[in-house]
């Protein structure tokens, strides 16, 4: 499965040597811990907004909605659109903000993107935790956002460049796993905030978010930068012995050369946005395009958001929901930890496929199980609860699902597959793409609940449908090539072939051998 008809396998073009040094490790488990940010406020948002105390300060009127009537229609007792705009209010900040990292990535280098990051998620952690209004916490959510932004941009960038090409995958995901862990810590956090007496653990939850931000903050002042970064701002000397370092051996000029080369062809291009629409970057476009679309219509979002909302919905108690959220997220975290150990052997393709398959069954599951129990009038009575632990088993397997394949190589895939000229701008429309459908699903999950039930959860099925179909014949394997010589990947593929001819890869430099990996 993993290399199919339709696809390259993985390469055996070049291969540089190097090996995984301590110094290259702690850099990385450093430098991904920029998720943290990420995954706290998603677990966060959710938590907080099923907190009694908190709707009841901010969002009365959901809160009385809430309260007035048990046996109101479930499906839309928190259909509002302010609660809702402070949810989703984070991601067009992170939208615009990841637009202005992609010059800052590109002209001062992955490190300053990632501690403008920090700063700004600071800031914005402090105004929500002190919040007395819903203009406040919405300018808090905007300054998370635009750190958010600037820390997506840039930390996947980071490491897929510091990672030797062999475990490239592995330390790349560390990213996801980080955005788990805080997702994670998150949950576990609001099931203890919300037992405060005084009803102000909201505030707890909300400002703790300063705690993620300032170990971005700080390890984006210790990280080096990349040998790409350095090079790409002319300061050659410094990143050959910064590659020394990283790759552990003395001779290491065959990778330097080809970075130096990569590095020569990206400052011939003025406008790397204008750049992405040329006709050799097609494949690139439509994958940066592409795989943050789907990304983000799997309907994971809705499950992590709204998780406390959901298990609610199902007929769990306040903190009977809370702590279901915290299953799900231990969950993500155990999956996160498989695709890490699976990705660089098993490749990317087959886990996007195998992925795919087992969140379409638990979709379809939920969507019964619900369905069934709820009707269409969402007035469920009484709900026995060996079916929540059944809805809640399935959801279980889902977010496993995601967490070994969409949900890592979301951000994997892209960052290592563009050639330096259009990085930073492939990588910003990436994040754009992203961040927008992340605003879109948040902002319509609540209506499209209200009006389409149990049937949201088949349509995020049928989009899981297309987009493994659309893995299986558009996406070659990626695993084990070196990222400045993933130009013949494209080269080789059925469909995207046409789009490279003429195209010197690299100066040419990669040789295939007859009936080696990249054969079709």
């Amino acid at each position: 499965m993993a290399g199919g008809g339709f696809g390259p396998g993985p390469g055996a073009g070049k291969e540089y040597p190097g090996k995984l040094t301590p110094y290259v490790l702690v850099t990385c488990v450093i430098a991904a811990m920029g998720g943290l940010i990420f995954g706290y406020d998603i677990g966060i948002s959710g938590g907080v907004t099923s907190m009694d105390s908190f709707l009841e300060k901010f969002f009365p009127s959901v809160y009385r909605k809430q309260k007035a009537d048990d046996s109101t229609n479930q499906y839309c007792k928190f259909d509002s659109e302010k609660l809702t705009m402070f949810t989703s209010s984070l991601y067009l900040a992170a939208l615009l903000s990841s637009i202005v990292a992609s010059t800052v990535t590109r002209r001062l280098g992955r490190k300053l993107s990632m501690l403008f990051g920090g700063v700004l998620f600071c800031a914005g952690a402090l105004i929500n935790g002190f919040a007395i209004n819903v203009a406040m916490l919405i300018v808090g959510r905007i300054l998370l956002g635009f750190g958010i932004g600037f820390a997506n941009q840039s930390v996947p960038l980071y490491l897929s460049e510091m990672a030797p090409y062999k475990f490239r995958g592995a330390l790349n995901i560390g990213f996801q796993l980080s955005i788990t862990v805080g997702i994670l810590a998150a949950n576990v956090l609001n099931y203890g905030f919300a037992k405060i007496k005084g009803g102000w653990g909201w505030r707890l939850s909300l400002g703790g978010a300063m705690v993620p931000a300032l170990i971005i903050t700080v390890g984006s002042l210790i990280l080096p930068e990349t040998p790409n970064s350095m090079i790409e701002r002319g300061r050659t000397d410094e990143a050959r012995s910064k590659l020394i370092r990283i790759r552990g051996i003395p001779n290491v000029d065959e990778e330097f050369n080809d970075l130096v080369a990569a590095s020569d062809a990206s400052r011939k291009v003025g406008h790397p946005w204008r750049n992405l629409l040329q006709r050799k970057y097609r494949p690139h476009l439509t994958m940066a395009i592409a795989i943050p679309f789907f990304q983000q219509l799997t309907g994971i979002n809705v499950i992590m958001f709204y998780a406390p909302v959901l298990f609610k919905t199902i007929g769990f108690g306040s903190d009977a929901a809370l702590m279901s959220a915290v299953i799900t997220g231990g969950v993500n975290v155990a999956a996160t930890v498989v695709s890490i150990y699976g990705v660089d052997k098993w490749g990317r393709r087959f886990l996007f496929l195998e992925g795919g398959v087992q969140m379409l069954i638990c979709q379809v599951v939920v969507a019964i199980c619900i369905g069934a129990k709820f009707g269409v009038d969402g007035n469920p009575g009484d709900l026995p609860k060996w079916y929540a632990i059944v809805v809640v088993l399935f959801i279980c397997i889902y977010v496993a699902g995601f967490a070994w394949s969409w949900g890592p190589l979301g951000w994997l895939v892209p960052s290592e597959i563009f050639p330096l000229e259009i990085r930073s701008a492939a990588q910003s429309l990436n994040v754009s793409v992203n961040m927008i459908f992340t605003f879109i699903v948040a902002q319509v999950f609540l209506a499209m609940l209200c009006h389409l039930k149990f049937g949201l959860f088949l349509f995020f099925g049928f989009f899981v449908i297309v987009m493994t179909i659309f893995i299986y014949f558009f996406l070659p394997e990626t695993k084990n090539i070196p990222i400045e010589e993933m130009g013949m990947v494209w080269k080789q593929h059925w469909f995207w072939a046409r789009f490279m001819e003429g195209v010197d890869v690299n100066g040419g430099s990669i040789e295939l051998k007859k009936g080696d990996a990249y054969k079709v």
